[in-house]
């Protein structure tokens, strides 16, 4: 079979992939690939949540695991994920840290307690958290991933067939490119949205989401002097750009909250 014969065969399929796995994020109706069902998701979330817990202690502070149980199921009620198991652990980990799982899995490190200081502040970090469960970021990044994976097997296919060579780099150079292009833009996208959500969480919650400013710049404090990426080789987006996003939301979000609180 020619090189432009295997393209024309290939390329149908990679686009019917692309259209079938095009979803919508919950809330903001923003674009997503997605190419793994919820059963799947929850499923591969619950396997490495349990591989985590065999790894990792558990926090030996009963009354922090308890608040950080209570914050984190208070925030889960306010949100629309059927199916969901729920699971907020506290681990025993200096590093100033958190994050989820598919299917309702969070984890909490106790080196990010003393920047969390308030229950407000630890419902930043959750609301955050459960942002990412709610819109499926886990799920869309894997997604993303396996269509450069066919991609880079498509141009492979092509270039080996011709002879080309230097085909091994060129592959090599597209699997480069995706990642920058694509995959780690998308996870700053992924920040950034839980950021936007987690805010309204916990504003519905009955948390006061001027903390969530609070919460970052404690935390942007505390970061000072650790290297850091670029934000262009970043999965999280600097601090001013998140910092500013917050503060356009925070009249909306103050709303909801003043609402609850009636």
């Amino acid at each position: 079979m020619s090189p432009s014969s295997l393209a024309r065969r290939l390329l149908p399929w990679l686009l019917a992939l692309m259209l079938w796995g095009c979803a919508s994020a919950p809330e903001t109706g923003r674009s997503q690939l997605m190419l793994i069902d919820h059963a799947e998701e929850a499923r591969l979330g619950a396997r490495g949540f349990a591989q985590i817990k065999r790894e990792l202690p558990r926090a030996r502070d009963r009354a922090a695991q308890a608040r950080v149980e209570r914050i984190g199921r208070r925030i889960a009620r306010v949100v629309e994920l059927p199916g969901a198991r729920w699971e907020f652990v506290l681990f025993e980990d200096p590093s100033p840290n958190a994050f989820a799982l598919p299917g309702g899995k969070v984890g909490i490190n106790t080196g990010i307690l003393p920047i969390a200081r308030t229950d407000a502040g630890l419902a930043t970090v959750m609301a955050h958290e459960i942002a990412h469960v709610v819109a499926r970021h886990g799920a869309e990044q894997r997604s993303q991933e396996m269509l450069a994976g066919l991609g880079a097997g498509l141009l492979s296919a092509v270039l080996g067939a011709q002879g080309v060579p230097g085909s091994d780099l060129a592959v090599q150079a597209y699997g480069v490119g995706a990642q920058l292009g694509v995959i780690l833009p998308y996870s700053r996208a992924h920040e950034l949205e839980a950021d936007r959500l987690g805010l309204f969480y916990m504003a519905r919650a009955g948390y006061d989401p001027r903390e969530a400013i609070a919460f970052w710049q404690r935390f942007q404090a505390a970061s000072r002097g650790r290297a850091a990426p670029p934000e262009f080789l970043s999965t999280h987006p600097v601090d001013t750009t998140r910092l500013a996003q917050l503060r356009e939301l925070l009249p909306e979000a103050e709303a909801i909250y003043v609402w609850k609180a009636r």
